[in-house]
């Protein structure tokens, strides 16, 4: 495996990037890809496309759930079928997440609070109380009474790598060029998102760090 350099991640990060973000950013990545075999050009360019899209280029490391009316019914409409029903969320971060997550990934209904305690931070945005868990065994961080370390620079970075490799798609990202490794990354995009939210600019990164980190394509 080669680390990737400050220059590379700069050029990763585009236009724009700050010098101080490639600084905090570098060695967190590269200790956590290589310790969760994160080790090829294909592999390190297809999770660095993924985490940039999550984390909003490295600057965003817990879940902003400060939404209006108006744009709660576009996000949950199964949960807010109007603005009526999303008005008492709006704007109120801690009780939306309680009340979108209660129940859900082994959190507790919504007065227990893991909603809000768990709700998504990290570069791949690691939710609920199972992943906590879970990612807390892997890391051996106690995750469940600190889950705000998830917001640090080392945590987020190896939580990350942690549920790439643990969702099997290290393969995924091995080898294939052309049609075969737009689909392959297609995949790669649902384990993470559960969907496609955002496919456009997860695949203009993409390109970015392949032509960066001169992956074949």
């Amino acid at each position: 495996m080669h680390d990737i350099t400050a220059a590379q991640l700069l050029g990763i990060l585009g236009k724009g990037a700050q010098q101080a973000t490639a600084d905090t950013w570098l060695v967190p990545l590269n200790r956590a890809m290589a310790e969760r075999e994160i080790n090829t050009g294909g592999r390190q360019a297809a999770f660095l496309a993924q985490l940039l899209h999550e984390s909003g280029n490295l600057r965003v490391l817990s879940e902003n759930l400060n939404y209006s009316a108006v744009r709660l019914p576009q996000v949950w409409p199964t949960r807010f079928p109007n603005q009526q029903a999303a008005q008492p969320y709006a704007n109120n971060p801690e009780r939306l997440a309680n009340f979108v997550y209660a129940g859900r990934m082994g959190n507790g209904d919504m007065a227990s609070g893991d909603g809000w305690r768990y709700r998504g931070r990290g570069l791949i945005q690691l939710t609920g109380r199972s992943n906590y868990k879970d990612c807390a065994a892997a890391l051996s961080l106690d995750l469940l009474v600190q889950p705000e370390l998830l917001a640090e620079a080392g945590p987020a970075a190896r939580s990350a790598a942690w549920f790439w490799q643990s969702r099997g798609l290290n393969p995924m990202a091995d080898g294939a060029t052309g049609a075969a490794a737009n689909s392959a990354f297609l995949r790669i995009t649902r384990a993470i998102n559960g969907g496609t939210v955002g496919l456009t600019e997860r695949l203009s990164l993409w390109d970015r760090c392949r032509e960066v980190l001169s992956v074949p394509r």
